[in-house]
């Protein structure tokens, strides 16, 4: 996938925010990969902070509107994994900085 429409599905990804900690999920770390097959399909592979979160579906649901936005999405899966483990290692320095969070 070019480098041009990755940059554009992370951007779209950005207005995604974690409803519990009001910041983006590309800045929390929780987006692990996202690719565009041949269909149109966006597949993200994405993480929670935490098992069992609350607003998993609420989230997935954001996830999908806002790569509907997108003119080369045509439809979009979101898999949720557990593995590797989320930490705030993942996180961006804006993120850090945001939640007070020493880097």
């Amino acid at each position: 996938m070019e480098e041009a429409l990755q940059e554009n599905l992370l951007g779209a990804l950005e207005n995604v925010i974690d409803p519990e900690l009001g910041i983006d999920i590309v800045n929390l770390g929780l987006v692990y990969g996202v690719d565009l097959n041949e269909e149109g399909t966006a597949i993200v592979t994405m993480t929670l902070t935490a098992m069992g979160c609350p607003l998993a579906a609420h989230i997935e649901q954001d996830v999908k509107r806002a790569l509907a936005d997108l003119p080369e999405v045509k439809d979009t899966e979101v898999n949720i994994v557990w593995s590797p483990p989320w930490s705030k290692d993942r996180m961006s320095r804006y993120a850090k900085i945001a939640l007070g969070i020493p880097d």
